[in-house]
């Protein structure tokens, strides 16, 4: 596993004590317990970059070099995601944080927790350089992204700075979580300060426990739930850690409910559980769709987009079943994205955190049912096993996107894989997740050239894990992020990205047949505008050129298996690699296209 304590060493530190403003900044991020910050450098943080370096030695937290802010904001999402803590990153004055704000977009979406560092200025005019300074300042940068970030200031002074900072560690902590954004003028990071100034006690504002709900809404929920016929469970966005996924585990059996999760978020049940009704994918399966038609209580952790879900399968004056709504999301709910969807439904409405609930909900059942379990031991809803295998496999055909799915499940045997993405056909029945870090979910906010990023991100979370962390991703959003590469080379940070490459913008093509046919006018021009080929782009030269170790492109199926236990052995190794497979056009399970 990498030593990232043996790149980028300062020398001659000595002993520095803190006598600029921005030596704050820094000190109070490692007081936070950031330990690392994504950046991409830039003038106007200068200060704040000497202060990292040469007051802080760069560590704790220790810069992470990235050739553009956008890898540098999903590279501290990816991290964010697998572990449920924050990372930081630096963005270059007013022209970076416009490079960076997909990237904020995706971890807003993903309600992930993050330390955004940006500069502006120096804001006293007669501070600045001629020209550059001036197209560099802003009089108010926070407001390009105030309506997608949870909080943002531009401290004026040094102890003002200090308090922003600790308003930050607690505001990104509190559920729902979500990034937060401090402008550090140029100004103001060069300025003296009293190097005996006082600095807060960090440990003296924390986040607060988990938020429970309240007894009556748990007895109410209680009732409802042991007395359902039917009950459903619809896990979404949920945490990591494995007792909250025991504790999911113990709720379904005791009630009996069958259980419904999906690809947005990551994994939240054993999907090869008895009670999982249905593989996860993008909407409900039919046979998930058919138990949650029949339900008569249903339980909402969290889900993401309850109410178009809803819309989907019943229609949402159409629900009979009384439903559960747990959620904290509506805390940061605004009216300029509409990123908190459809208005849930909710006749037990809980405003908590989904753990301390179902922590509760245990506890209130087993009062009421004596502690037995409703669950008769037989299975709902559709098999776990996948219609197709990898042994049903012909290994002289080309590569399908199930091909890559069960090629991937043939080879995590004996191996704890973390999946930080997948494209969007993956064939969720020929690969389950049976522990909480076993899927990490999707980019949120479906901006492309997060997939390389966030799988770094992920890399350098859980290098010092038994994990091997993996990323299965299209050739569109590779292209668009694939300079990021150069960092998990630079830093060793052992990823295996494989790249399921059918040559296309494939998803706008289905868009584009749909509207054709609703026109009645050719489905046969749908590639034009979209295929990228001719030439086809050599993604695992490119991947070399940065210096992770690569091969491709494989195209049949008999290839696959052995390109992918090779290309693992090599990130089991503690570096990355990059595998391009050529896999023919079309998705395992096609995801829902609008009518036009």
């Amino acid at each position: 596993m990498p030593d990232l304590t043996k790149f980028d060493r300062p020398v001659n530190v000595g002993n520095p004590k803190m006598g600029w403003a921005s030596d704050v900044a820094a000190e109070m991020l490692r007081r936070m317990g950031i330990k690392y910050l994504s950046m991409n450098p830039g003038a106007s943080y200068r200060g704040f970059h000497d202060s990292i370096v040469n007051y802080l030695g760069n560590d704790d937290p220790q810069m992470i070099l990235c050739l553009h802010e956008d890898h540098a904001v999903h590279i501290a999402q990816g991290y964010a995601k697998a572990t449920d803590e924050p990372m930081g990153c630096i963005l270059h004055s007013n022209v970076g944080l416009m490079h960076g704000m997909m990237g904020i977009f995706n971890a807003w979406c993903n309600r992930v927790p993050m330390v955004i560092m940006g500069a502006t200025g120096p804001v006293d005019v007669m501070k600045r350089r001629p020209w550059i300074d001036w197209i560099h300042t802003a009089k108010d940068q926070g407001a390009l992204i105030r309506n997608f970030v949870k909080y943002d200031d531009e401290p004026r002074s040094a102890q003002a700075l200090a308090e922003t900072m600790v308003r930050v560690n607690k505001t990104i902590r509190t559920a729902p979580t979500a990034p937060a954004y401090v402008c550090l003028d140029a100004g103001l990071q060069e300025s003296e300060i009293d190097p005996e100034m006082k600095l807060p006690d960090v440990s003296r504002f924390l986040p607060p426990p988990p938020t429970p709900a309240p007894q009556q809404s748990i007895d109410e929920a209680a009732d409802l739930l042991a007395s359902a016929k039917n009950p459903v469970i619809m896990m979404g966005r949920l945490k990591r850690d494995e007792k909250g996924w025991a504790d999911r585990i113990k709720l379904a059996e005791m009630l009996g409910a069958g259980v419904v999760t999906d690809m947005k978020t990551g994994a939240a049940f054993p999907t090869d559980h008895l009670l999982h009704l249905a593989p996860p994918s993008n909407r409900p399966r039919q046979e998930a769709e058919m138990e949650v038609k029949n339900a008569d209580v249903i339980l909402d952790l969290n889900w993401v987009d309850l109410a178009g879900t809803f819309k989907l399968i019943i229609g949402r004056d159409d629900v009979n079943a009384k439903v559960i709504h747990v959620s904290m999301d509506s805390i940061i709910h605004n009216g300029w994205t509409t990123d908190h969807m459809g208005m849930p439904l909710g006749d037990v409405t809980m405003l908590a955190e989904p753990e301390p609930v179902v922590e509760q909900l245990l506890e209130a059942l087993e009062m009421r049912l004596g502690g037995k379990s409703k669950w008769d031991g037989k299975h709902k809803g559709r098999t776990a096993d996948p219609d197709t295998t990898y042994d049903m496999l012909n290994q002289g055909d080309n590569i399908s996107v199930e091909a890559v799915t069960l090629c991937m499940n043939e080879v995590r045997k004996g191996r704890n894989i973390t999946l930080t993405n997948v494209t969007i056909g993956w064939a969720a029945d020929g690969y389950h997740f049976t522990h909480p870090l076993d899927y990490l979910g999707n980019d949120g906010g479906g901006g492309l050239a997060s997939g390389t990023g966030t799988a770094i991100g992920g890399g350098l979370a859980l290098a010092d894990t038994d994990r091997t962390v993996v990323a299965v991703l299209g050739d569109g959003d590779t292209m668009q992020g694939a300079s990021s590469l150069w960092t998990a080379a630079h830093y060793s940070i052992p990823v295996l990205f494989v790249i399921s490459n059918n040559r296309s913008n494939f998803n706008d093509e289905i868009h584009q047949e749909t509207v054709a046919k609703t026109r009645n006018r050719p489905v046969e021009n749908r590639w034009i505008g979209q295929r990228i080929d001719d030439p086809t782009v050599s993604i695992e030269k490119y991947a070399a050129s940065l210096g992770v170790e690569s091969a491709g492109p494989i195209e049949k199926v008999a290839d696959l298996v052995p390109a992918l236990e090779h290309a693992l052995s090599v990130v089991e190794s503690g570096k990355p690699y990059l595998l391009n497979v050529h896999v023919e056009k079309g998705y395992a399970v096609p995801p829902p296209a609008r009518e036009a």
